[in-house]
């Protein structure tokens, strides 16, 4: 579970709920499944009018590793890597090839196989790194929707709001109608306020860093292969493989 985003969202909710109650308003005032279906439905439609149908599908994958995240195992991939370079350099890199067994990314077995089949370095390099832009092109859209559904979700909720004011003057003859409708019309305000900036734009922040951090770990999976190929000594090759650890904690830190 990833604690800074369940915390975040609680904190968010607890404080702005919590405000309100405080200043005598009811959690009641604010529950209203018209005006939810309306910011909910109507951004839901817009951004399928943006993107194509599975990268929507696949960016309402993604809602649930905001909250639920594993991280690669960066420690114990160096380890593996500077043991697969250990035998390579004892026993010839085609012994790795009993070792394919034990390697569950499927990039990083790919690599392995390509090494093992004789792959020259250069060009083992270039056909990971091909399939790794191809992969990043595509996974770089999943938050460009919730950045997407950001932006249209406020205005969605001033066409809720509205559509209630519409029917507010349907009732200018009796003013406690016409206060209570108000109230209810500028709920939809809120809800598209809420859905963008506590939701969907928090979530495609969160996206790219989880994105940054997959691409480094591939990169420094594609890095070690590239170096057992080349002959590098296991000592240096770990030393640099640590360089991409710190380049990944960095970006921890900023998130």
């Amino acid at each position: 579970m990833d604690i800074a985003s369940v915390a975040g969202i609680v904190l968010a909710l607890l404080g702005i709920l919590g405000g309100m109650m405080i200043e005598g308003g009811q959690l009641a005032q604010i529950t209203q499944p018209t005006a939810a279906m309306i910011v909910v439905g109507g951004t839901a439609g817009a951004v399928m009018l943006q993107f194509p149908l599975a990268i929507f599908l696949a960016a309402l994958k993604k809602v649930a590793s905001v909250f639920l995240h594993k991280g690669a195992d960066s420690q114990g991939l160096v380890k593996q890597l500077v043991d697969f370079a250990n035998k390579a350099r004892k026993e010839g890199i085609v012994s790795l090839d009993t070792e394919l067994a034990k390697v569950t990314d499927p990039f990083l077995k790919q690599a392995m196989m390509l090494a093992v089949d004789g792959t020259e370095p250069t060009e083992l390099r270039k056909i990971m790194q091909l399939e790794l832009d191809n992969k990043s092109e595509i996974e770089e859209k999943i938050p460009q929707v919730f950045e997407s559904a950001g932006g249209f979700a406020p205005t969605v909720g001033i066409i809720g709001a509205v559509l209630g004011l519409i029917q507010v003057m349907q009732h200018l003859d009796n003013i406690d109608e016409v206060g209570r409708g108000i109230a209810v019309a500028f709920v939809a305000t809120i809800y598209g306020v809420a859905l963008a900036n506590l939701i969907c734009l928090p979530a495609a922040g969160k996206l790219k860093i989880r994105h940054r951090e997959e691409t480094m770990i591939k990169e420094m999976m594609l890095e070690g292969v590239v170096s057992i190929l080349e002959g590098m000594n296991p000592r240096m090759m770990e030393t640099k493989l640590r360089t991409f650890l710190m380049e990944e904690g960095h970006a921890e830190q900023k998130a």
